[in-house]
């Protein structure tokens, strides 16, 4: 059970032998108002606390930590005593496992968390700035194409009619 209810039940059993807060108790007829507001009051103060509480923050072990504690493990002989180790320390065999192979490959402070870089990561963005460059250099010939075009045409027009005032 945990800490809120057991607080809440602790209060349940103190509040059974008392009257309840708000005047004389009343004999004979209806319930009047005071009793429905007792009743509600009662049960609100047995109501949980709707406030979320925080959950339970993640350890972080650091490597001294466990190196401290691969070296008693190793120093225990007696059966059982790896097992009181890891429930004293509130640690896992896997972990143990785990540390130890960091251990040996020498790379228990080295490891980061999360999602490893993809290897080809750099050299794709690499080659998607060359891309992205060559579209802006391919667009810049296609516009000075389209303007030489139009360039010939109007000289090509121009002759048209200077051939043609030449022969009237």
């Amino acid at each position: 059970m945990d800490k809120k209810a057991a607080m809440v039940k602790h209060k349940a059993i103190e509040n059974q032998g008392q009257k309840p807060a708000g005047g004389p108790e009343r004999s004979g007829g209806p319930p009047g108002k005071g009793a429905v507001v007792m009743a509600i009051n009662s049960k609100l103060a047995q109501a949980p606390d709707p406030q979320v509480l925080q959950g339970p923050k993640r350890r972080r072990l650091t490597v001294e930590y466990k190196l401290r504690i691969l070296k008693e493990a190793e120093a225990c002989t007696e059966p059982g005593e790896i097992g009181e180790l890891l429930r004293r320390e509130g640690l896992y065999s896997s972990q143990l496992t785990e540390w130890r192979k960091l251990r040996d490959q020498a790379m228990l402070g080295c490891g980061k968390r999360g999602r490893k870089p993809n290897p080809q990561a750099r050299r794709i963005a690499e080659l998607e700035r060359q891309i992205k460059k060559l579209r802006q250099r391919l667009e810049q010939a296609e516009l000075i194409i389209s303007v030489q075009k139009k360039v010939s045409e109007i000289l090509k027009s121009q002759e048209k009619d200077d051939q043609g005032d030449e022969d009237k």
